[in-house]
This record gives structure tokens, C-alpha cells and sequence, in this order.
């Protein structure tokens, strides 16, 4: 694992601290290191979300569309 040395005003360490105690963290690097990955999955969203809104509609999301999705699930698969 690499090291990364930040620095930040007391107001923000003293905020990290807070969480570590409240949150159950056990260092303030579990903490950031959570935070880190929690930005990776907003931004992964984001980008599926705007890969979804530029793609052509597939049609509407009704009852059929996901009763068709449940049947599909349910069926055992082929081999």
C-alpha cells in the first residue's frame, strides 16, 4: 500500500477526527480511504447514468417490460 501525506486546516482534522470516534472508523486513513471509494461509485454512476440518458430509448419500463424481465430470471439456464 502507498502512503499520501495531506494537509489540512484544523478545522477539517478535527471534522475527520469527529467521524473516526462517532463512525467507528479506526484511523482517520479508513476514514478517507472511505470517502475515496464512495466518490469512485458516485462517479460511476454518473457515468452510467449519462452513457443511459445519451442511448436511444429501448422502449417503455411497464408491467409487461419487468414481467418479462422476471420471467427471464426465473428460467433455468440452458448448458
Amino acid at each position: 500500500m502507498s502512503t499520501m501525506n495531506i494537509s489540512l486546516p484544523d478545522s477539517l482534522k478535527a471534522f475527520v477526527e469527529e467521524q473516526v470516534a462517532e463512525k467507528g472508523y479506526g484511523t482517520s486513513s479508513e476514514y478517507v480511504r472511505e470517502l475515496i471509494r464512495k466518490d469512485q461509485d458516485r462517479q460511476h454512476l454518473r457515468n452510467v447514468l449519462l452513457e443511459g440518458a445519451q442511448s436511444a430509448p429501448a422502449g417503455p419500463a411497464d408491467a409487461e417490460y419487468f414481467n418479462a424481465l422476471r420471467d427471464r430470471i426465473r428460467r433455468p439456464t440452458e448448458g
